[in-house]
């Protein structure tokens, strides 16, 4: 009996104590705060890059236009591997078959006649040494790809890069507020809150590649420089100096 009627003391006391608690943390006083936006951006060159390699064959048939079409492909992608790139880094990603009508006449309620068909197939591959990129490009066409496009540099492994760009945009963020601080005849007393705006943002910068050593009869190529830019929001607690 004295346990329980200790424990009910206990209770009381503290649903005593905690409205005066809450209201001693909301009525403190507060210091005025400082927010300021940084950005940050980092550079290097690319290392690998992408790109779309396919065949567009025509034929009387389907079947005409398939086997003239996977012929070519065939020693397309023959051509890729020999070049060193791996299989992981081949893969489809296009195909069809479409039929081929002949222009109407004028003025004629004929329907559309099919004259023949024509194939497409579309490789992406991943070229992760560009000094072979110049020559893989005039070897594919070389083989027969009648349709390459879509290449892209980047780096293989961004993280370093990105970790810069984002180091940079908070060391930018504490300078801006260091000016802004020492104009107002304020200091800075603590960090109250940070938070990235968005993610890092690639932004490709087209500048020369000296790294870039290709054959003289190969596909001339520039892979230039890629930037990365990360922003950030910062909010400071200020004092009076």
């Amino acid at each position: 009996m004295k346990l329980i009627r200790a424990s009910l003391c206990a209770v009381a006391l503290v649903a005593t104590l905690t409205p005066l608690a809450a209201q001693d943390l909301s009525t403190g006083p507060r210091r005025p705060v400082l927010t300021v936006s940084g950005e940050g951006k980092a550079s290097a060159a690319p290392d690998m890059a992408t790109l779309s390699s396919g065949v567009v064959s025509e034929g009387k048939t389907a079947r005409e236009a398939l086997d003239a079409n996977s012929s070519a492909v065939a020693q397309m992608i023959a051509a890729i591997k020999a070049a060193g790139v791996e299989g992981r880094d081949v893969f489809t990603s296009g195909f069809s078959v479409q039929p081929q009508y002949a222009p109407p006449k004028k003025d004629s309620s004929e329907a559309p006649r099919i004259t023949g068909y024509q194939v497409s197939n579309n490789v992406t591959v991943r070229v992760r040494d560009l000094a072979k990129l110049g020559s893989l490009l005039d070897e594919l066409v070389t083989k027969g790809a009648n349709q390459i496009g879509g290449i892209a540099f980047d780096i293989s492994e961004p993280g370093k890069l990105t970790d810069a760009a984002r180091a940079a945009a908070v060391k930018d963020a504490r300078h801006q507020a260091e000016i802004i601080a020492e104009a107002s005849g304020v200091r800075i007393v603590r960090v109250v809150s940070i938070s990235g705006e968005g993610g890092p943002r690639p932004m490709p910068r087209m500048m020369s590649a000296p790294a870039m050593m290709m054959k003289e009869d190969s596909v001339p190529v520039e892979a230039g420089e890629t930037e990365v830019r990360a922003g950030v929001s910062i909010t400071y607690e200020i004092e009076p100096r």
